[in-house]
């Protein structure tokens, strides 16, 4: 069943980001609504996974909160048909403990992932940074290029040798960081800081955005010449590598 919840804050024919929430359970989705509401978000809501992927073709989100288990059509099936139809920012709910199935979402598209139980202040808190990082400043829009890859920030689109790239805006923001910061070595606490916009985290999210964009920007992902492994470090981008 589909349902639409109007905001009171933002009103429903503002300029305010739209963020779908899907979850089934109802009153998660109230208290999520309710504070993204406040928050100032445009909200719609849906409790299982054709509701969402209507509502998102009926009214395009900014970003969507998407529970991991949903009736019908897991999460993970939602996210992949909604990358599907075009790029859009989400986050996952998850169960605390379920390791396997949050990299999995990572690795579908999603953005970032919260475990439940959670902090809804928290959530907003991360949804704000997913939007803000998906309309990066405008110091930060000068178009970028190395070794075959060029990036233009302001239309989020990369092209590889002439070919488009199809990546997720976390995979667009690392590959545009490591473009701006050649030849020096990150660790993961500094890819998450800087990319990811959080001082804490679990950082296997890092690693499985890392290998997601080997597999579309390198000739070989499994011998990655570009994005270089530091051994007890992290990963360092060499733009020449590819060129010698």
């Amino acid at each position: 069943m589909q349902q639409s919840y109007e905001p009171t804050a933002a009103g429903p024919d503002s300029g305010a980001p739209r963020v779908l929430v899907v979850d089934d359970d109802p009153t998660v989705a109230e208290v999520v609504a309710g504070y993204l509401d406040r928050a100032g978000y445009r909200v719609d809501r849906a409790d299982d996974g054709p509701a969402a992927l209507a509502r998102a073709a009926a009214h395009r989100p900014d970003l969507v909160v998407l529970d991991l288990m949903l009736p019908g059509m897991d999460g993970l099936e939602v996210c992949r048909r909604m990358r599907e139809r075009g790029p859009v920012p989400v986050i996952m709910l998850t169960a605390r403990g379920d390791e396997d199935d949050r990299i999995l979402g990572l690795e579908v598209g999603a953005d970032d992932y919260v475990t439940k139980p959670f902090s809804p202040r928290e959530l907003v808190l991360r949804v704000e940074s997913v939007l803000r990082r998906a309309r990066p400043a405008t110091a930060r829009q000068r178009p970028l290029s190395a070794a075959g890859l060029a990036v233009d920030p302001a239309a989020r689109r990369v092209t590889r040798d002439g070919a488009e790239l199809a990546l997720t805006l976390r995979e667009f923001d690392l590959l545009a960081f490591f473009l701006r910061n050649p030849g020096r070595a990150y660790s993961r606490e500094d890819l998450m800081r800087e990319v990811w916009g959080w001082e804490f985290g679990d950082l296997s999210t890092v690693t499985v955005h890392i290998r997601r964009l080997r597999g579309k920007v390198e000739d070989d992902p499994a011998r990655p010449r570009l994005i270089q492994t530091v051994w007890g470090v992290g990963y360092r981008f060499e733009p020449a590598a590819r060129e010698a």
